[in-house]
């Protein structure tokens, strides 16, 4: 007997007759004597239709009374999910994340877990009985309820698997795995059957939305085997092939030593490119140009600053789109003057396109490769920056597409 983790989304959960899946789907694995437990996100939608009638009453709502609000979302999935499997003949009892409790600290909005206690879940599994946890929430030291962040759920799922020293966690979604990029891009692109926390990790932070970069790291840490897989399959399609469905995310040392160089492309749209011109080039003024940056808390990305000529060079970092005019203002009211600057330009049509894989560290000439291949189609680099086992590309957005389809080729990524 095992003890797995299912996590199910907004789109699994989206109507009564998908929870009524879930539920088929829950109660298959508790048959073959498993225990069993769910975490689901709110019904799709939901937790949007909260915030906009929140926004209805109070344009920016307060953190506290927001987190309050969103939180009920996920408290209507639990236990519409265990009215469904007490239809069929479960035994199951739901819960909201501070009956656990999940302890968090007291970011509303954005909330951290610190802690899980698992004794009231661990009794209940050892009745026979199938727990279902809110995902995306837990409470703080004041008895406040919290939120995660948009994609909390992800993260909650893991971090009660961690808790709880599950066999597995198996995420179910919309998709059907990690694929070595986006086949709406990409018609060639195949699905992985495994794929290395690392590589997930840099692939979410990059621009892959299968799953909350948070989660990837929770999972990460806490060694928790993660499975991405599919709620759309008929949920009594036979548990062995269900089992071994999908993409695992296992650890390097688990993998085939001859495995793919690269593993995948990610790409992201949302970046904004910002350069501050003649800047003094002297000791601190990275700092002084991106420390007010950070005290607006905005996120930067990547980041150049050019050779320096006649004691002056140029600085030029990127930013999600959406904290461009933010960045841009803090620049004009607080940086150009007090440094110096000669001025401040921006670009917001720009795009990252990144190829990751762990085989980059014993294999040489994938940046050659890459940048090769781009000028083959005729595409400009903009900028640079690379990892361990990752290279990304700055480059105009109307190329993002292209650059995509010739590097998924280049490498081969087609072919299993």
């Amino acid at each position: 007997m095992a003890l797995i983790v299912h996590k199910y989304g907004g789109t699994s959960m989206g109507s009564t007759e998908r929870i009524k899946n879930v539920a088929r789907r829950v109660a298959k694995w508790h048959d073959a004597g498993h225990q069993i437990v769910v975490v689901p996100s709110a019904m799709s939608g939901e937790t949007n239709r909260l915030i906009a009638l929140a926004k209805e009453i109070m344009p920016q709502p307060d953190p506290r009374e927001l987190d309050m609000l969103a939180s009920t979302g996920e408290q209507v999935s639990v236990a519409l999910l265990s009215m469904a499997l007490q239809t069929i003949g479960k035994q199951a009892v739901s819960y909201a994340g501070w009956q656990v409790p999940i302890k968090t600290d007291s970011a509303y909005t954005k909330a951290r877990i610190q802690s899980i206690d698992d004794a009231r879940v661990r009794k209940d599994l050892a009745a026979g009985r199938i727990v279902i946890i809110t995902g995306f929430q837990g409470v703080d030291e004041e008895g406040n309820i919290t939120t995660l962040g948009r994609g909390g759920s992800d993260t909650s799922a893991v971090a009660v698997a961690a808790a709880l020293k599950a066999q597995e966690c198996l995420i179910y979604t919309d998709v059907d795995g990690v694929y070595t990029t986006d086949p709406r891009v990409v018609s060639e692109a195949r699905r992985l059957r495994t794929v290395t926390f690392e590589e997930m990790l840099e692939l979410a932070s990059l621009g892959s939305k299968v799953l909350q970069i948070r989660s990837v790291e929770f999972a990460g840490n806490y060694k928790v085997p993660t499975r991405v897989l599919s709620s759309l399959t008929d949920p009594l399609m036979p548990l062995e092939e269900e089992a071994t469905s999908g993409t695992l995310i296992s650890f390097e040392e688990d993998t085939h030593m001859e495995q793919a160089v690269i593993s995948g492309i990610a790409f992201n749209r949302d970046e904004a490119k910002i350069t501050v011109l003649g800047v003094p080039d002297k000791p601190g003024i990275a700092y002084q140009i991106l420390g007010p940056i950070a005290d607006a808390n905005i996120e930067v990305d990547m980041i150049i600053q050019n050779q320096s000529v006649e004691g002056k060079t140029d600085f030029t970092f990127t930013v999600a789109r959406g904290e461009y005019a933010k960045a841009m203002d803090v620049l004009n009211k607080s940086v150009k003057e007090h440094i110096g600057a000669g001025s401040i330009v921006g670009d917001t049509k720009v795009s990252k396109v990144s190829v990751v894989g762990v085989g980059m560290r014993s294999h040489v000439g994938i940046a050659s490769q890459m940048f090769r291949t781009l000028s083959e189609e005729g595409i400009n680099i903009q900028m640079i920056s690379t990892s361990e086992i990752k290279i990304s590309v700055l480059i105009d957005e109307k190329y993002m597409e292209l650059a995509v389809r010739a590097l998924h080729k280049a490498f081969d990524l087609e072919k299993a």
